[in-house]
């Protein structure tokens, strides 16, 4: 046998490429093991037809766009109620919130209304190794009974049910306390100025919009007339904190720094961020950048706002190379509002945009613009581009679907309304939804094509926000798939039919039937 002599360079080159394959080798299986990370935008009072993927022509959203690209918009999701407090209750617990007593729209200073002891999606993906956070809105409740106490711990709220970090607004921007919470504190607090909040009586002596309106830079249309805070009045009262006050200019900036801030410190880990955005729910106060923008008042502009932040995030994805294993969902907790109760030349300045498209009703109703919402699905290493669906899936389902994708399945009891659609939400498998149930001040089902809504006392027409309420003494039955915006009801040409679906959404009630 001649044995050649191999020459010093050539083993050399063997030997760093033989430790190179070994060490790709080694990382295949890390990099595969890699649970992808998972940013939900949960915006506010965003209608079906505010974005120009969504086919609105007098502003253009270039940056939500991007997602639509890239992923699936989806043209038959809903929220789970007409308005915000119980919706993120759906979301969070996988449940409809109108089986809890006291999900209803919040003040400022209720306790949590979450159980701490339930599964919870930010609890479920903690099992699945992630690291947690929630930067926004809350409007969920803080503290025990009662209520919290600003000036001190503020304990239970988002941390005891599945987050490892929050930053929040307690509740909506037009309520008081008008500050940040940062995990269980008040943000720059001064404890020789005690915050002080009141929904029942005025306390303190600062200046409401009902008694001194010469301070106000935006007046009250109907109701907001309490405590004054940066030349806003608010519902509720307040006094003290005046170091941790908020300016509702900057609130989006402060959201999306955090929000930035978190990503990057857990970009090497599995993240989930819930950004809960202030925008576009009223008082609509844009950044100097975007004020007068949009040529459609200030609720264009603070959607130019919204696009740009979450180009931000977008951004900072790309930066990080953490876009093609980022699950990017983009929705709405509820359907449009216009006039909200400011005075900011919303109405006056549509020019012929159409904030619900081309449905019936709007946030507080329920015809389907109350619920039926924008919802854009993006994940470039499973999801195909430009996607669209039609399949019908609810925020409720986010929970258990979200828990699939990572490897987490839910007991009987937990969540007993999410359903499993993983395969909806990357297109390998759609699963049509069998029923799904929308909440307004009464109960809607939809199975298939089909919506019934059940009777309910009250006005047709909310006249404070100029709104359809879908309030209605007789049952409603709309085919969507060839009157999408409701106008023809056809209870009484078909009695079997609204019998039967009044009866599914008794045994669902009953919860007889979940999933």
């Amino acid at each position: 046998m001649i044995r050649r002599k191999i020459p010093y360079a050539l083993k050399k080159h063997c030997l760093v490429m033989m430790l190179a394959g070994v060490a790709m080798t080694a990382a295949l299986p890390a990099i595969a093991q890699r649970k992808p990370n998972i940013v939900l935008v949960y915006t506010d009072d965003l209608g079906y037809g505010d974005l120009s993927c969504y086919g609105a022509k007098n502003i253009n959203t270039p940056n939500i766009d991007r997602i639509a690209k890239s992923g699936t918009r989806f043209t038959n999701a809903h929220a789970t109620s007409a308005t915000c407090t119980p919706s993120r209750f759906s979301l969070l617990t996988g449940t409809y919130a109108w089986r809890k007593k006291g999900t209803g729209i919040a003040p400022g200073d209720a306790a949590l209304i979450i159980p701490v002891d339930k599964v919870t999606m930010p609890s479920l993906l903690q099992k699945s190794g992630y690291t947690t956070a929630v930067v926004g809105k809350w409007h969920l409740g803080l503290g025990p009974k009662g209520g919290p106490d600003w000036n001190s711990e503020i304990r239970p709220g988002p941390l005891e049910i599945g987050f490892n970090y929050s930053f929040i607004l307690p509740a909506t921007v037009d309520r008081v306390p008008c500050i940040y919470v940062e995990n269980h504190r008040v943000l720059n607090l001064d404890t020789s100025d005690p915050i002080t909040v009141s929904y029942k009586v005025k306390i303190g002596n600062w200046p409401t919009g009902k008694e001194n309106p010469e301070l106000l830079k935006m007046k009250p249309s109907h109701g907001h007339d309490q405590t004054i805070v940066n030349g806003i009045s608010r519902i509720g009262y307040m006094t003290g904190g005046k170091s941790a006050l908020w300016t509702d200019e900057d609130i989006s900036d402060v959201i999306i720094s955090k929000s930035i801030k978190f990503i990057n410190e857990n970009k090497s880990k599995p993240f989930f961020l819930l950004v809960t955005t202030h925008d576009i729910h009223v008082p609509r106060v844009p950044h100097p950048r975007f004020a007068g923008k949009s040529n459609m008042g200030p609720r264009g502009d603070v959607i130019l706002q919204l696009d740009d932040a979450i180009g931000t995030i977008l951004n900072t994805l790309d930066r990080l190379k953490l876009t093609e294993n980022t699950i990017f969902i983009f929705t709405s907790d509820n359907g449009p509002v216009v006039d909200d109760g400011y005075r900011d030349d919303a109405v006056e300045k549509l020019n012929g945009h159409k904030p619900a498209g081309p449905l019936r009703g709007g946030k507080y109703s329920s015809f389907d613009a109350g619920t039926r919402v924008p919802f854009i699905v993006s994940w470039p290493a499973k999801i195909k581009p430009g996607g669209i669906s039609d399949v019908l899936f609810s925020h409720v389902d986010l929970l258990a679907s979200l828990g699939k994708l990572t490897g987490q399945s839910l007991k009987k009891d937990e969540a007993p309304d999410s359903f499993e659609m993983s395969g909806t939400l990357t297109g390998e498998k759609p699963m049509e939804r069998p029923f799904l149930v929308e909440h307004a001040n009464s109960l809607s089902l939809i199975r298939g094509n089909w919506k019934y809504i059940e009777p309910s006392p009250g006005p047709a027409l909310s006249k404070e926000v100029n709104i359809e309420t879908g309030n209605n003494p007789a049952p409603q039955l709309y085919d969507l798939g060839n009157d999408i915006g409701e106008k023809n009801n056809l209870s009484t040409s078909k009695p079997a039919l609204v019998k039967e679906l009044s009866t599914l959404l008794q045994n669902i009630r009953d919860q007889k039937m979940n999933r």
